[in-house]
Parts: structure tokens; sequence; C-alpha cells
């Protein structure tokens, strides 16, 4: 019988931000491919939300998804989280790094030092803390798959975004160097840049009609992204789909980038 390529079964994987937005659609794509998946953010009602979705009326061992709520801005709350998922799944094949912010919106200008600060902390370093915890058991494994959710921020200028796209940018250049450190060790490591996206995180930007018509008008497919059609991506990455993937960064926009 031909593998699944998009067969998850048997993997675990740890989504941070996913108790709403694209990393619950991340989570929800995963376990139905058949992964364990560890739903994670800072509130735990929310997140127990998503893993009852997921669940269902399962119980025990037929459990699909856990809730490990976490801080990703706290190192010491990324630790518990990583020991607990293994604790509770004995393993993390699947790190997706989903959870960002952006407190500001405006010109570079007007961004106050903290703004900019807790953009650097929690969309680059709390990555680079939680990459480097999951680093060492799929090198004993030779095998694991680690993604990034950037932006297409990270590929252009903004006059209103811009710490935010400086840290995307930034977590593409560290899935590249990662993915170098790393591909002897068999550890695929990959980002994806959606564009627009219909999520409470970029609500500012198409709660507007008006402005959803203009900012999408010279995008090829004339519309926004929808949370699961960023999800496919993370699942192919995540699979043996994606095997011979690592250092890319696939862009998910509607033809934004290139309209």
């Amino acid at each position: 019988m031909t593998e699944d390529l998009f067969d998850l079964t048997g993997k675990t994987a740890l989504i941070t931000g996913s108790s709403k937005g694209i990393g619950r659609a991340i989570a929800k794509e995963m376990a139905r491919h058949g992964a364990r998946v560890v739903v994670s953010s800072r509130k735990q009602e929310t997140c127990q939300v998503v893993a009852n979705e997921i669940n269902g009326g399962s119980s025990g061992e037929e459990r699909k998804a856990v809730v490990i709520p976490a801080n990703i801005a706290n190192k010491e709350e990324l630790r518990r989280l990583v020991d607990e998922t293994r604790a509770r799944l004995r393993k993390i094949d699947i790190l997706v790094c989903n959870a960002a912010v952006n407190p500001f919106y405006g010109p570079m200008k007007d961004m106050p030092d903290s703004a900019f600060e807790k953009i650097l902390d929690v969309n680059i370093l709390s990555n680079h803390w939680l990459i480097q915890m999951v680093l060492p058991e799929m090198v004993e494994r030779r095998d694991g798959s680690i993604i990034i959710v950037s932006s297409i921020g990270g590929l252009r200028g903004n006059a209103v975004l811009g710490g935010y796209c400086i840290s995307k940018a930034a977590d593409l250049q560290m899935v590249r160097n990662l993915a170098i450190e790393y591909g002897p060790d068999n550890i695929r490591i990959n980002a994806i840049s959606p564009g627009l996206v219909r999520t409470d995180f970029a609500r500012a930007l198409w709660e507007d009609p008006e402005y959803l018509e203009i900012r999408t008008s010279r995008d090829p497919l004339r519309r926004m992204a929808e949370p699961r059609e960023i999800a496919g991506a993370a699942v192919y990455l995540g699979s043996a789909a994606g095997s011979f993937t690592t250092g890319q960064n696939i862009v998910v926009d509607g033809g934004a980038t290139i309209g």
C-alpha cells in the first residue's frame, strides 16, 4: 500500500498561538491528518475550546488534542511547555511557531521603544528560544520539521507596520540559517508567509469593506484568505510530502506579491 504523503499519524505537533486564526486552523488540519496536537496560547479556556472541537467525543488515547497554555514571551513558560508536551505525548515531531504580536500601527518614527522591543522579543527571540529547546530531541532522532509562520510583510516595505515587518523578515533569515545548520541532521526548517487572512489579528486590515476592496484590487485572486487555506502549507511541510523541502519560504498570498 502506497504511503499517504500527507499522513501525520504517529506525529506530535506543538503549535503556538493555536487558540484562534491561522494557528487554530493548522492544529485542526494536522489533527485531521492524524497528528496529536498541542493547542497552546496564553489562555487555557480559549485553547480548550479548540481542543474540544478537535476531540469531539473522544476520550483517553483517542484524543488528538491536548491543551498546554503558555506565554511565549516568558522563557520559563516555554521550557514548561516543551517539558510538559514531552511528558504527556513523549516527543515533539513538528513545531509550528505561529504566535506573534503587533502592538503598534503607524510610522516607525512614532513607535515607542517599548512596542518595538515587544515585537522583537515575541516575534523573534521567543521563536529562537523555543526552537533551541526542541532541536536536541529532533537531532537525536534525525527527524523533525520546524515551521515559522512569517508574513509577506517580511518581503517588502510597509509605512505603518514597520516593526512587525522587520520581525517577520528576521524570522525568514532565522529559517535559512537554521536549515543550513541542521540539514545534516535531517531537520527541515521552513517558513510560511501568508498574505491578508481573515483573522482577529488582521481585523484592522479587512473589517472595512471599502478598504478591503482597495487592498485586494490588484491581487490576482481579488480576495483575502481564510485561515484553513494557510493550514494546508503547514501540513505539507510537516509531512512526508515536504521531506525534501528545507530553508524555504512558502508564500500563500493570493498573488499579492506579484500583483
